[in-house]
């Protein structure tokens, strides 16, 4: 009986210990994806030149639809 008890007793402790925790994996995003799009441009990894490129886009675009919403609220 107490070579069954041994094995169980650490097979819960180690359960224990791996359950619940607040570790990396529990914890929110405290970055938009704005912010981790810019850092990824910004780094020197594959593909942070199409990041880049993409939020040029993204910006044009919204200046564009600023610009375009002022003209409307202009006219009425």
């Amino acid at each position: 009986m107490k070579k069954i008890q041994t094995p169980l007793v650490l097979a819960v402790l180690f359960l224990c210990a791996c359950g619940g925790g607040t570790g990396q994996a529990n914890r929110p995003d405290t970055l938009t994806r704005r912010q981790r799009d810019s850092a990824i441009g910004a780094s020197k990894l594959p593909g942070a030149q199409g990041v880049r490129g993409a939020l040029r886009a993204q910006d044009s675009a919204a200046a564009r639809r600023a610009r375009l919403d002022s003209l409307a609220r202009e006219r009425q």
